[in-house]
Parts: structure tokens; C-alpha cells; sequence
């Protein structure tokens, strides 16, 4: 009688979850036709914020990902003190309300920022341009992509490291060519959900960037502005971001076999 009881409470908050989950996502996506959808597609406003988003999202990857690898790699092969608070600093714009990071980056970026005198003398200039979206972004987006990368590292049997060495593989060599891609999965994982947390950006970037059209005007900001005066607009943002969401997500679920493949000819390069 207990274990029926469990069953049914366990189902029960199953049903809950997946009802809490599912039903804001599905009413969205119902509350516009398809054909609605691709009309909205040759709004010159979304396309240039969907264009803005995509540029940005990239760019920030890019970067995230070459300024992510050297750490991620640091905190899963040493030890040393201090890498605790280093993990705990490097996770925290994960748990940062969206507004005091973006705060925070116009204390460091902005005009009297820490860095901001450095930064005009060399004529750049990050608050409300399109650079300070994509270092607001990265920003944001940094922590997703090391804790992937590190656990992929970690992940790694040292012994393919020691055949690299036995053999007199230098360091960099068995880095590129034994190390990442036996990691490979880890990293594409890591820089997917890097891509879709700084596509899905928006209080760090409207309080750092601001949302000038054209500029620093991307597609969240574009949702929360439409929202204003055209709701079917905001709609029509919103399932196009859930959609690319959605594909984020199911391509790193479902990643592609040569992957995989990858992985096993480093495995055998490295015996």
C-alpha cells in the first residue's frame, strides 16, 4: 500500500513538473499560426534583431570559448591553492541577477570605470555599442562553457596523455591532438549552451549596451520592447527564440556520430 502511494506521488509530481514546464511553452507557441510566423519573418525590425542576436551570440562564443580553454584546462589537470575560490569566482555571473551584472560591467567598462579610463585613451569604447553586447554576453555565458570543458578534461584518461609523452609528443601537440579531441563532446556541449545562454541574454545587456535598434538591439530586448505596443510581435520573437533554443538543445542531446568517431581515433592514436 505504501509503495502504490509513492508511485502515485512520484507520478503525480511528474505530471505537476511537466505541466509547470510545458504549458507556458506550449501556449506560446499555439497562440501564433505558422503562416503568421513566417510573415512576421520579413519584419525589417525582427530580422534585424534576429541578425544583431546571431552576430553577437557568435562572436561572444568565439571568444568564450579561446579565453575558456587555457582555464577550464587549468582547473581540471592542477591543483593549487586558492581553486576553490577560483571555481567559485569563475560560476559566480551564473547566480548574479542579470541587472547587477550588467552594473558591474559599467563600473569595470564604462566611461569612469576601473578600466574605462585605459580603454578611451585607446579610443575604444564599450557601453551601449555592439562590442559591449558581445562582452556582455560573454560575460554571462563564460561559466557554462568552462564547467563543460573542465569536466570533459577531466574526464580524459590520463593515460593517453602518458602514451603521448612516452612517445615525445610535445605538450601543445597532445594537447590539440590527443587531449581536445577526446574532450571533443564536452567542449561542442559546453559551447552550445554558451551560445544559447548569450543568445538569451537581456538584462546584462540592456543595462550595459542599452536597446538602440540596429545597434545593441537583440532579439530578447527586441521581445521586451515589442511587448510594449505589438504583442503579436513579442509572440512571434518569442517562438522564434524558443525554437533555435529547442535545437540548441536537442543537437547537444543528440550529438552527431563523427563526434563519437573523433574520440575513438585520438583513443587508438594515443595507444
Amino acid at each position: 500500500m505504501r509503495e502504490t502511494a509513492l508511485r502515485f506521488t512520484a507520478v503525480l509530481a511528474v505530471g505537476l513538473l511537466i505541466l509547470l514546464l510545458g504549458l507556458p511553452l506550449v501556449s506560446l507557441v499555439l497562440r501564433i499560426p505558422p503562416a503568421d510566423l513566417l510573415a512576421r519573418l520579413r519584419d525589417p525590425v525582427i530580422i534585424q534583431a534576429l541578425r544583431l542576436s546571431l552576430a553577437t551570440s557568435l562572436a561572444a562564443t568565439a571568444l568564450v570559448t579561446a579565453l575558456g580553454l587555457p582555464m577550464a584546462y587549468l582547473l581540471a589537470t592542477t591543483e593549487f591553492r586558492g581553486k576553490r575560490v577560483l571555481e567559485a569566482f569563475i560560476d559566480l555571473p551564473m547566480v548574479l541577477p542579470p541587472t547587477v551584472a550588467g552594473v558591474a560591467l559599467l563600473t569595470a567598462f564604462g566611461r569612469t570605470g576601473l578600466a574605462g579610463g585605459a580603454l578611451g585613451a585607446l579610443g575604444v569604447s564599450l557601453p551601449f555599442t555592439t562590442l559591449g553586447v558581445v562582452v556582455a554576453q560573454s560575460f554571462v555565458a563564460a561559466p557554462f562553457f568552462i564547467g563543460a570543458a573542465r569536466a570533459g578534461f577531466a574526464e580524459v584518461d590520463r593515460k593517453y596523455l602518458d602514451a603521448a609523452a612516452t612517445l615525445r609528443a610535445a605538450p601543445t601537440y597532445a594537447f590539440l591532438r590527443v587531449l581536445v579531441p577526446l574532450a571533443a563532446p564536452s567542449l561542442l556541449a559546453g559551447a552550445a549552451m554558451s551560445w544559447a545562454r548569450a543568445l538569451g541574454e537581456f538584462g546584462a545587456t540592456i543595462t550595459f549596451a542599452g536597446n538602440m535598434p540596429g545597434v545593441t538591439q537583440t532579439m530578447p530586448l527586441a521581445v521586451y520592447l515589442a511587448l510594449q505596443t505589438d504583442l503579436d510581435a513579442a509572440v512571434a520573437l518569442s517562438v522564434l527564440l524558443l525554437l533555435v533554443s529547442l535545437a540548441v538543445l536537442l543537437s547537444i542531446r543528440y550529438m552527431p556520430c563523427h563526434v563519437a568517431a573523433l574520440a575513438v581515433r585520438a583513443r587508438r592514436a594515443a595507444r
